[in-house]
């Protein structure tokens, strides 16, 4: 018998034609002393299965039992993350944390719940910000909080849903690192849900996939010595075996569950296209360097003077090149996006598109920004003909809607065009985003961390969309990211970009893979690996704000 186990669990919300089966027949046993990684897509009930272990939701059906004993309510014994802060703002670090070890542990001392509260704050390394209140600390630091106050619980089983999800990649390694070392100090049960294949597989002795029909799926056992590291990772056979079946696994099961499409692009021709004859007259010159970015530089006025935040900027894209670029936050990824995408002046240097100077937005110059942007109150499909209807005067009516439909189809809205854009889950809105920015038929498509809201499984999906619509268009593209595999995936060429401030390209990547790119077929190639490698170690040399290299 487990420590925790669900037998034959059923959950479901809504009432009659609207009620929604979220799991079904779930059966589950987690062993004491056991990280338990829950592993999938989003809405496939992973929060509603972890709030069932944690007492605050009942099932429909079965039952939900730890040691023996039915769940009914929420218990010390069970010691919750989430994935928001859920912090008291009016508190500080120490009276937050504090404030659950007096729940918990009343009839201690006073002088042993302060040293409780003192040892979970060190072991979360928030000695330093002991008197600071929630608004004064940054995401990760925030999060650390939430995790030394179920900590200080002393619970038997600690439950985390997604409690890194919301952080940027470089703080989400750091924590993922604390909670290993925090786990093997004492060996306490953990179940994670997580919806990132590398956190499941640094972190758990076993990975339980959560299908899209809410049923369990695989069970995938970690046997990779620890403590865990990431870099040396990259190099082990049985973590790249491991991380390929996972992954081949996941993205069967969500291929099984997409859409099939129907519709097809009318011959149609957006207003800042060239004449065909004027087109074929600049090919050759301008091919080479269709984006030319020269000595680039952003400078911000700033009470102690002029801030430099990019300098010496200099890059040429050919037509049709797909351009990833990455680097830590702050080193002026974004900033060099905007300036494209003329939302943000040039200080000194230029930007040339197709031969002419960039100046001022241009819906030849397409952006889809981490954050949708959508009119709430207007459908799917009313959001993308905005553009639309600007781009193609010379189309008819119903050339311009099979435009717009044809577009949310292929990035799997096919049967959702009329719903509001309030009414969708953020990857959905995404999804608009996506489709919206491939309407315009763009000279030029700007990704500004399109898919940094997403959890990780809806990012591969919404990744394959891009590159397979992406494929079809060919249209030049340039896609800020912090994530390393998705740069490798989407680019041709990886643009490294060194710390800010007067930050500046440190080196260029060539990612000779072949095209079109499958995310199966990319885990086995040869040399994927070592691209990674190359990102890995220089954002690792840049972590702690090392010196400009030059450009490769």
């Amino acid at each position: 018998m487990g420590i925790l186990e669900l037998s034959n669990v059923s959950k479901g919300f809504g009432e009659g034609g609207a009620r929604k089966q979220v799991l079904r027949d779930i059966s589950l046993s987690v062993a004491e002393g056991e990280f338990l990684a829950i592993l999938g897509f989003s809405g496939t009930g992973k929060s509603t299965l972890i709030n069932l272990l944690a007492g605050l939701d009942r099932p429909d059906r079965g039952a939900a039992r730890f040691k023996g004993a039915p769940i009914d309510g929420p218990g010390p014994e069970r010691g919750m993350v989430f994935q928001s802060y859920s912090l008291m703002p009016w508190l500080t670090v120490q009276g937050n944390v504090g404030l659950a070890v007096d729940a918990v542990h009343r009839a201690r001392p006073r002088a042993e719940r302060a040293r409780l509260t003192r040892k979970y704050i060190d072991m979360v390394g928030l000695s330093h910000a002991a008197s600071r209140r929630p608004a004064e600390l940054s995401g990760g630091m925030r999060q650390r909080v939430g995790i030394a106050r179920a900590l200080a619980m002393e619970p038997e089983v600690l439950l985390l849903d997604e409690p890194l999800g919301a952080l940027d990649a470089l703080t989400r390694a750091n924590l993922q690192d604390e909670i290993e070392q925090i786990w093997e100090a004492d060996r306490r049960t953990v179940v994670m849900i997580t919806n990132d294949v590398d956190e499941a597989i640094l972190l758990a002795d076993r990975i339980i996939a959560l299908n899209p029909d809410g049923t369990l799926g695989a069970t995938f056992s970690v046997r990779l010595a620890r403590p865990r590291d990431r870099a040396a990772m990259n190099h082990d056979a049985g973590f790249k075996r491991l991380r390929a079946e996972v992954t081949r696994y996941l993205m069967d099961v969500g291929i099984a569950a997409r859409v099939a499409e129907t519709r097809r692009l009318p011959k149609v021709t957006p207003i800042h296209a060239l004449p065909r004859a004027v087109s074929e007259a600049a090919a050759s010159p301008i091919e080479a360097r269709y984006l030319d970015y020269s000595q680039l530089h952003k400078v911000y006025p700033t009470p102690k003077g002029p801030l430099t935040v990019v300098e010496d900027f200099d890059l040429k894209v050919r037509k049709g090149e797909f351009i990833s670029l990455i680097g830590h936050s702050g080193c002026g990824k974004s900033t060099v996006l905007t300036m494209t995408a003329g939302l943000n002046a040039v200080s000194k240097g230029g930007i040339k598109l197709d031969g002419f100077e960039v100046a001022g937005a241009n819906p030849e110059r397409a952006v889809v920004f981490q954050s949708p942007s959508l009119f709430p109150w207007l459908t799917a499909k009313e959001n993308v003909a905005v553009g639309v209807d600007r781009v193609y005067p010379g189309a008819s009516r119903a050339e311009r809607q099979e435009v717009v439909e044809y577009y949310l189809e292929r990035v799997g809205l096919g049967d959702a065009m009329d719903r509001p854009a309030a009414q969708m889950s953020n990857g959905m809105q995404q999804r608009v985003g996506i489709a919206r920015a491939f309407a315009l038929s763009p000279k030029l498509l700007l990704l500004d961390e399109p898919f940094g809201m997403l959890d990780s499984l809806t990012r591969w999906e919404l990744q394959d969309v891009l590159m397979e619509v992406w494929s079809r268009t060919k249209v030049t593209a340039v896609c800020v990211t912090h994530d390393v595999d998705e740069a490798i995936l989407l680019a041709d060429r990886v643009v490294m970009m060194t710390n800010g401030p007067r930050a500046t390209i440190g080196k260029i990547m060539q990612v000779d893979l072949p095209r079109p790119r499958a995310r199966k077929a990319l885990l086995e190639h040869p040399d994927y690996y070592a691209y990674r490698e190359q990102l890995i170690g220089f954002l690792a040399d840049y972590q702690h704000g090392a010196q400009k290299e030059e450009a490769a």
